[in-house]
Parts: C-alpha cells; structure tokens; sequence
C-alpha cells in the first residue's frame, strides 16, 4: 500500500532513533505498513553478544503479521519443554509449546542474530539502517518533529563530529533503550528501583554435561539463595545465568573456572565442563517505566520507557509488541484514516502492561531469589499438587504472552459483556487477544481464522470484521446489514462464519464453521459481529441485529466515511 503523500517541509514520515531489536521491528513494521522511514543507530556496529534471546508465542504472532517471523525462526532454536529442579528435586516438566497458538515452540536465537536478521528484512524492504547517526536532540511542534542530528567519530560512538544538520518527520519514535536520550527529553524519566543483595553471573559457552543439548529444552534451577538457568543460544552454544544473593561473592566479572564449579553443584552433575567462552558478565538489577509511552507526536517503544528485570525472559519480548502496536496506528493516521484515540491508544495500552510486567517481574524475583526455607517448604508442597507451578514461581502463569489484553483500553466497545446467551464462560471480550479456530474456505480447503485476521489482502493495517451466524439458518439478512454498514471503510476486510447459513455467490468470503470450532473459540452461540485490530486484539463486540452500533464505532474510530 502507498500512504498519503508527504507534504513539503518533511524528509519522511517517522523517525526512529535506536537501532537494537525493537528500533529495527519498528522501522520493519513501517516498511510493512508502506511507511517512510528513517532510522539513526549511533553505534557504528552492532554489539556482537547474545543479550536478550527468546521470542515467546504472542510476539511471534505479531512478527508474523509483519513478514519477519519466518526469517528470525531460521536463525533459532525451537524449545519445547522446560525442566525445573527445586532444590535438586524435578518438578512438573512444562510442555512450553502446548499453548493455542501457530507458534508454540519459544524461539531461542541472541540479540546479535536477531539484530542481523531484522536489518536484512528491512533492506530487502527498502529500507536503510543510518548506523554512525546520532540524534543530538528534538523539537515537536503541531505538525512534526524536528531531528538535530551528527555523525559520530570513529573512536567514540558518543561524541558527534563535524556539523549538524536537521531532519523533519511527522512522528518521532524513541528506541534508544533504557539509558536514552528521548524519554527524558520528553519529562518521563522515573527513578529505578534497585534489588538489593542481588547479582547475576552469566556466560555463552559450549556446553557438555549428563542431560541433553540437543537445544530443544531449557533448565531451571532453584538452589538456596539463588536461581539458575541453562538455556540455547544460537551456533551451538548454551547460556547459563546465576540470580543468587550477593553474600560472599566478589562484584566482578566472574572466571570460567568458578562458573563451571557452581554450575556443577547447582545442577550435581560432577561431569559437566564449559569451554570456549564468547561472552562472560555480571549485571546487578533495578527496573521501573514510565508513566507515559507517549508525548504529543513523540512515542516511546522497548527499553526507552522502561528498564526491564530479566524474569521470565520478558523484556525484549515486551517491545515487539511496542514495536507492531505503535507502527499500525501510525501507518492509519499517515493515511487520514484514524481519529484522535487510536494513535492515544497506545499510551494507555503499552504505557499500563509495562508497569504491570513489572510488577509480576518483581514478584518473579522474589520467588526466584529472595526465598528462604519457609518459602522453599511451601513451593516444593506446591509443586506437588499445583500444575504449572514452575511458571508461577517465574511470576506469571503465561510466560508465552497469550494473555496480553487491554480490558480498559478506549479502543474497546463491547456489548456481549453479561449476556449469558451470547457469551459462553471465559468468551475473549474487547481488548483480549482474537484466538484462532480451524474452518474451511468456500473451495473446501482447510484454513484458519489467522489466515484471514492477519493482514491477508494488501491492506497490512486492516481490520477483520468477523460475522458469525450463531448457528442460525436464517442469520444471512442481519449479517449483510452490518457489511452495508461498513463497506464505506475499505480496509475493513468482511468474514462471514458460519455454522448453518448458506451464502450465496456475492456474499462477503464466507468460512464454513459446521464443527463450531469458532463459534466455540469465541463463546457465540447467537449471531454476532466481532471487529479485530490489526494486531489481533478484539476491538468490537455486538449483537448482528444492531449493525448501528458497529457504525458508530467505526466512525468514532475512523472518521465519518473513509478516506
């Protein structure tokens, strides 16, 4: 798709400043989107360690809906089982992938190849990372953003040197990470919070031992006073990382040797060695966010507006969906077809699951390491009766980020909510994440509601109108009404799904349902109309016989007729 044109005074669209995995993602997205964009790393090359390295299912969803999973995915190892041993004894193995998605095997690469690999998708796009760039500083104004901008020198990715020069964009997008210049510019620094008595020892190294490296499972293990865990990293290495209190252990960048020794009575394998280190590292911990993800025609995504605890693998993961979220209403609003809400939105969706996923990480930490022997005690009886209890001690229950929702957001308008005729128990409502279901296409061949929710007609910020027939032979008529309705919108993609009514040849693309796995999926058992962002996320419940309030909603979000 092409967006509306530029008008004059403007070098591009968006800029983004910070050239790490979610910068890159953003400017991915964009590219995606049609989107002009220009992007300024100031480091001159990238970090060449692993860093933050698993992709959990939800944000593979969301990559997928840009074109960029596939490529990530040949770069990493699937994962799909998690051991965890509380104090030497195993605990229920977690079955990781076995969640309802298209995605369920964790994706373990490094940040390095994940950087790499997200580069060349925004080359093969079109698109140019301006490494050696720094943004010196930034003026908004009614209608843009103005970048100062220098080149760097060549021994210091700090120092900018020569003249300066100013580019203009419409919307300027923070990716400068936690230590970034963007988030205080705009007045939302925070303090961070510091864990004390916490330190964490790590390495990437090749491993050999009496368990398997076959690089499809993690190891989790809980000992006193700490937590480790063995993990792939990508070309046939494993990381290991120490979280433990900090008593009697030197604040240093640990040696080999004395990783190797705890490795060994952590995990009572006596036989296992490390070798061939390319990264070793100590790190102790402090976290916080902002109290706002945007500003005006500024927005923040990943480690610009919060400093991430490592719980759970969480953070980086955090920022894809920043990423995808922030590029899909910039590319409605470029293109004259989004009111006011949609690009206010993103604060208050991103802004609050960032403050929330800080909580849980903390929670997490206070599981993993501040436990003592009472809390052992009643973990390990726990673990004994409770499923999943491994994935609670990590502070959520949902480390695969299915349960992201925005039950508060103003995108949300829901008018199933209390109808028990309608809505069966645990039904997704406005805000949730749309699930998938398999039905079949009008030619007989098998698909999914995915295939149709995910950008699958050239309109790669579109939304997918799902009608559902409810079972009810005669629900064609109430249907077609709700189509009429929004047909003004054309990036508003019609999918009818039915369970008993037969369409006919001009009818919007109908899906066959006659096992009610969608109609299950999405607890309907009356027709029903469901609007679904391009990110996935339910936007509009409502009953078929009232395709005026669908309007209505479709006009608060995208203006009176299309654009």
């Amino acid at each position: 798709m092409t967006h509306a044109s530029m008008q004059d005074g403007f070098d591009t669209d968006v800029i983004i400043i910070g050239g790490g995995p979610i910068g890159l993602t953003t400017a991915a997205a964009l590219a995606h989107h049609g989107i002009k964009f220009r992007l300024f790393e100031q480091r001159q090359h990238p970090k060449p360690y692993s860093r933050a390295n698993n992709l959990w299912a939800r944000p593979q969803e969301l990559l997928a809906s840009i074109g960029i999973r596939d490529a990530i995915a040949k770069n990493a190892y699937s994962i799909t089982q998690v051991n965890t041993l509380l104090n030497g004894r195993p605990v229920n193995p977690v079955a990781i992938a076995d969640v309802p998605s298209p995605y369920g095997p964790v994706l373990y690469s490094g940040q390095d190849v994940i950087e790499k690999t997200l580069t060349e998708q925004i080359e093969l796009k079109g698109g140019t990372v301006e490494r050696g760039i720094k943004a010196v500083s930034f003026e908004q104004d009614a209608d843009g953003v103005t970048v100062t901008i220098g080149r760097v020198s060549n021994d210091d990715d700090h120092h900018v040197e020569g003249p300066t020069e100013q580019v203009r964009a419409r919307y300027l997008v923070g990716a400068d990470g936690h230590d970034g210049s963007v988030r205080k510019a705009l007045g939302l620094d925070f303090e961070l919070q510091k864990l004390p008595h916490v330190i964490n020892r790590q390495l990437d190294a090749k491993l050999s031992w009496r368990r398997s490296t076959d690089f499809d499972h993690l190891w989790f293990f809980y000992y006193p006073h700490g937590f480790c865990g063995v993990l792939p990293v990508w070309e046939g290495y494993h990381r290991l990382f120490f979280l433990s209190h900090d008593e009697g252990i030197p604040d240093r960048d640990p040696t080999l040797e004395e990783l190797q020794a705890i490795a060994r009575e952590v995990t009572e394998d006596e036989t296992l060695t490390l070798a061939d280190p390319i990264w070793i590292t100590h790190s102790r911990f402090q976290h916080g966010a902002a109290e706002h993800y945007s500003a005006g025609r500024v927005y923040l995504v990943g480690d610009a507006g919060h400093e991430s605890l490592p719980a759970g693998g969480q953070g980086m993961n955090s920022g894809f969906h920043d990423a995808v979220g922030v590029a899909w209403r910039l590319a409605m609003a470029l293109n004259n077809n989004a009111t006011p809400v949609v690009l206010e939105s993103y604060d208050h969706e991103r802004g609050g699951e960032h403050r929330a996923l800080d909580g849980r990480q903390v929670r997490g930490f206070e599981n993993s390491v501040y436990r003592g022997a009472i809390k052992d005690i009643a973990i390990d009886l726990a673990a004994r009766f409770v499923p999943n209890i491994s994935a609670f001690i990590q502070g959520t229950a949902d480390l695969q980020q299915l349960s992201v929702a925005y039950p508060e957001s103003p995108l949300n308008e829901d008018h199933l909510t209390g109808l028990a005729d309608l809505v069966g128990q645990g039904a997704p409502k406005a805000g949730e994440r749309a699930p998938d279901a398999k039905v079949v296409a009008s030619d007989g061949r098998s698909t999914t509601l995915f295939d149709h929710i995910y950008n699958p007609d050239g309109f790669s910020w579109g939304w997918t109108l799902l009608a559902f027939d409810g079972r009810d032979a005669g629900a064609m008529t109430s249907l077609r009404a709700a189509f009429a309705e929004v047909q003004g919108w054309r990036f508003i993609r019609p999918r009818l799904v039915l369970a008993k009514a037969l369409p006919s040849a001009s009818d919007a693309v109908a899906l066959s349902d006659l096992d009610h796995e969608a109609h299950t999926a999405y607890g309907l058992s009356t027709a029903a109309l469901i609007l679904i962002r391009p990110d996935g996320h339910i936007a509009y419940r409502g009953t078929a016989d009232h395709p005026e309030k669908l309007r209505a909603y479709c006009e608060r979000m995208f203006g009176a007729t299309a654009a």
